[in-house]
């Protein structure tokens, strides 16, 4: 079954900021609900170098349609000069939880 719910994911460093960002996008609805799970180590290479930083992750709840703004916006306020920003469509999933992540990103 195919669905217009997106999981997006973005990592954020330690800290109180992606709590005030997850708020941001709740409180605007471009988001249903954002989960910041911390604890999270990233390994990477940035200005080729290979970096090893704490960091914590969202995953963040919308819709196809709302994706675009919610994408602006993550841009706007996040910290990173190149934010991760990574959709993953929901193929399937509970449909009264589904019905409720479309309806609490619903443009009023």
């Amino acid at each position: 079954m195919a669905s217009d719910v997106l999981v997006v994911l973005s990592t954020f460093p330690p800290g109180d900021g992606a709590a005030a960002i997850a708020r941001t996008l709740v409180e605007e609805r471009l988001a249903a609900c954002v989960n910041l799970l911390p604890g999270v180590r990233s390994i990477y290479v940035w200005d080729g170098a290979v970096c090893d930083e704490p960091e914590q992750l969202a995953l963040i709840k919308t819709t196809q349609d709302r994706f675009e703004e919610l994408r602006a916006r993550l841009l706007e306020l996040h910290g990173y000069s190149v934010p991760e920003v990574l959709a993953l469509p929901v193929d399937d999933g509970h449909l009264a939880y589904l019905g409720w992540v479309r309806e609490s990103v619903r443009r009023r």
